[in-house]
């Protein structure tokens, strides 16, 4: 005659606690995974708004050159959809919402830094500035060019890359192929001069090379920007 077991009193209250003990882990875990960081949008963040406002500038330039396609509109089209895609990676691999566009170059208007002054005018195209005398040398990290100056253009815009490799750059809408732009970041005081190589859908957009050599640790965008036509 088998005897059957009982379970005694201790015994259920210790496998209730047990089982209440792991529902709660889930549900925890569940908790942290719904409550973990949300991707920030190009309004919360420096970082985000400068890849949405290349990945904006890159959409325009394949829309224009949809609008009024030429014998190489394929291939620059085929180029600018590799680029959109690098952008959307970074994009996701720094937090921000993958995909976001936004046209930004002219958003912002001129802050005091990038007016000139009341008192002191920006020195003529062809004529050194005053503050770096042509016996003195470069400062570091400005590509040579710090005694370089010329016709300030495009007051009020923002600079960002185009995410295109190769020898440092840059493209634009309202200058041909050929023509020096010397891009300054005021936050840093790093310069560059480069060649319009091709079109954008803004003033001044740098490709990869030449937006390291004037940008912000982790940073995409350039707020504070004067924009010079040497040539």
């Amino acid at each position: 005659m088998s005897r059957r077991r009982t379970l005694g009193t201790r015994k259920k209250i210790a496998l209730l606690v047990s089982a209440a003990a792991v529902a709660g882990g889930g549900a925890f875990v569940m908790a942290s995974t719904s409550n973990a960081a949300a991707p920030q949008t190009a309004a919360e963040s420096t970082v985000c708004q400068g890849l949405a406002t290349a990945l904006g500038n890159n959409q325009k330039f394949i829309a224009d050159q949809q609008a009024a396609p030429d014998a190489q509109s394929e291939a620059r089209i085929a180029n600018r959809e590799a680029v959109i895609a690098q952008i959307e990676r970074q994009q996701e691999g720094s937090g921000c919402v993958a995909g976001e566009s936004a046209q930004g170059s002219q958003a912002t208007q001129p802050s005091q830094a990038t007016q000139p002054s009341q008192t002191a005018p920006p020195p003529q195209a062809g004529q050194p500035a005053n503050s770096a005398p042509a016996s003195q040398p470069p400062a570091a990290g400005n590509g040579g060019d710090a005694a370089v100056t010329g016709e300030q253009v495009c007051n009020g815009s923002t600079v960002t890359l185009s995410g295109e490799d190769g020898a440092p750059a840059a493209s634009s809408n309202q200058f041909p192929a050929g023509t020096r732009l010397k891009v300054t970041n005021l936050d840093n005081n790093k310069s560059t001069t480069v060649e319009v190589t091709s079109v954008s859908g803004s003033c001044a957009l740098l490709n990869n090379a030449a937006f390291e050599q004037v940008r912000e640790p982790g940073k995409f965008l350039i707020r504070r920007a004067v924009i010079e036509k040497v040539g």
